[in-house]
């Protein structure tokens, strides 16, 4: 939770405080657009003829759901119980594994693969939380909050805010040096967990790397004298692998990366993310497996060193998943390592690539060999790193 007395340097970036809360609550009970927003998800036919009759009724349903909220944890119980009957009415699976090698009483800075907006911290957060441990802040860029509501429902779930939009080579070295120096306050003086995904955005294409930009940025708000192994030592860090069995957004992602690489770019449509993190949420996921790595416990001197240990950490500790054995194996064909990995696991493989393929129906070729790349990376990056997949 953030301190009552947190640095005013952070003041544009960070989550809400309690004290803060009734306010937001009362600004998103009386925003229009939360409403439409809302309509235009769950009625998008609808809302066009019906939207006289709808917009009170979900005005009447945010008032009982949002009225008593007080503070952030009042908020994120509210998250939490809505998704697990989410996940419980999709008949959705949740597994974790590492996390018995935490300290519930020490902060971490979770370094994570990135598939899913909204739901991979989310499920960072549903596994910490069941075991007695508290949520983490969320890393989040600035490109997500095209509207005002977004950053306060954002906000007042503890995430803080990435500037990437900012321009000017000295403008951004600030922006990143305030956002390195916020991530070490939460987790050296508050004591408080943090998520951040190991590159700016999505890994659309399922190759987990890290970026060392990422790494470098979290060593810039270090004491001047500090050493880079021993500023990196101080934030704590643990890799996490997150793995779905169906990713809700792979066809939008297949079609994304189809466009850039036949015309060069991708144009996002108005409030597109927005539209992502709704579907990722509702959408279909089957199984989902949280594995937290080692943490980083010994001196490692430069940027390379460190992303090359996350990225080890993140490809052994993903749970492979029937889905990324079929699309390798439809792409590829047989491989020993492969098929053994396959023959471990106990699945209904015909029904499962069944589910798999018409996800895909009626796509170009091209685009459904990138979708299958998407599934399929998972298991090339354990093969191109020559490691074993969680078992």
């Amino acid at each position: 939770m953030p301190r009552n007395d947190c640095p005013a340097e952070f003041d544009d970036i960070r989550p809400y405080l309690d004290a803060e809360v009734p306010e937001v609550m009362d600004r998103l009970l009386s925003n229009p657009e939360m409403t439409d927003t809302i309509l235009s998800m769950k009625f998008p036919r609808a809302r066009h003829y019906l939207g006289w009759l709808l917009r009170p009724l979900v005005r009447r349903i945010l008032k009982r759901e949002l009225g008593d909220i007080r503070t952030v944890r009042d908020f994120q119980e509210l998250v939490g119980l809505h998704l697990r009957e989410l996940l419980a009415a999709s008949h959705t699976e949740v597994t974790v594994s590492g996390i018995e090698s935490l300290d519930p009483k020490s902060a971490y800075l979770f370094i994570s693969n990135h598939r899913d907006i909204a739901m991979d911290p989310a499920f960072v957060n549903l596994v910490l939380d069941d075991h007695g441990m508290d949520t983490v802040r969320i890393a989040i860029g600035d490109n997500l909050l095209s509207k005002p509501f977004a950053t306060d429902l954002m906000r007042v779930n503890k995430s803080f805010i990435v500037r990437r939009s900012v321009s000017g080579r000295r403008e951004k070295l600030r922006a990143l040096t305030t956002l390195s120096r916020y991530i070490r306050h939460s987790i050296m003086v508050d004591t408080a967990c943090v998520w951040i995904a190991q590159r700016e955005g999505r890994a659309k294409d399922g190759v987990d790397r890290t970026d060392t930009a990422l790494i470098k940025m979290l060593t810039l708000g270090k004491e001047r004298e500090a050493s880079f192994s021993s500023a990196v030592a101080d934030l704590n860090m643990v890799p996490v692998s997150i793995s779905y069995q169906f990713d809700p957004c792979d066809r939008d992602k297949a079609r994304e990366l189809h466009e850039r690489r036949t015309t060069g770019s991708y144009e996002k449509k108005p409030h597109e993310d927005l539209a992502s993190i709704y579907k990722g949420i509702a959408g279909n996921k089957g199984r989902v497996h949280v594995a937290f790595g080692d943490p980083l416990n010994r001196p490692l001197d430069d940027t390379d060193q460190v992303a090359d240990y996350v990225d080890r950490q993140v490809i052994s500790h993903y749970r492979l998943q029937p889905t990324n054995l079929i699309a390798w194996q439809k792409l590829h064909g047989g491989h020993p390592r492969v098929d053994a990995w396959k023959n471990a696991i106990d699945a209904d493989w015909d029904d499962i690539e069944l589910q798999l393929m018409a996800r895909i129906q009626g796509e170009p070729s091209d685009v459904v060999d990138i979708f299958l790349g998407t599934y399929a990376a998972p298991v090339q990056s354990l093969l191109d790193f020559g490691l074993e997949p969680l078992v």
